[in-house]
């Protein structure tokens, strides 16, 4: 129903920062709650981050605590995600989904983005 649409992936040098947006199509967009995923390759896809429709609270995934930053302009039906010092091991596909419970159980999302690359070099 909600069709999902990543941005802003990239080559970054470990410790340096990237902002990830999510553009979502629709007029319903601010009751969702918004999830970042990631899957390195071999891996399983993992939760990072989340926030409610409200933009108020949000969740992070213990890995990424403190550096990542998850926020949401509801006006402009947009997600983002603010990687600071980043990793070599935040290297992934990051993908963006929208759902209508605040979980970090990837099923719980019902809507997909098709994912944007994020290489961090060593």
């Amino acid at each position: 129903q909600v069709q999902l649409v990543e941005s802003g992936g990239a080559l970054v040098q470990a410790g340096g920062s990237l902002r990830l947006s999510c553009a979502a199509s629709g007029r319903t967009f601010s009751s969702y709650t918004m999830g970042w995923f990631r899957q390195a390759p071999g891996k399983e896809r993992e939760f990072v981050a989340r926030i409610t429709g409200t933009g108020i609270i949000t969740a992070y995934a213990d890995s990424v605590k403190g550096r990542f930053t998850i926020s949401r302009d509801n006006a402009k039906n947009t997600v983002y995600l603010r990687m600071n010092s980043l990793k070599f091991e935040d290297t992934a596909v990051y993908y963006c989904a929208a759902g209508y419970s605040s979980t970090s159980w990837a099923p719980s999302y019902k809507s997909w983005g098709q994912g944007t690359q994020v290489t961090v070099s060593s």
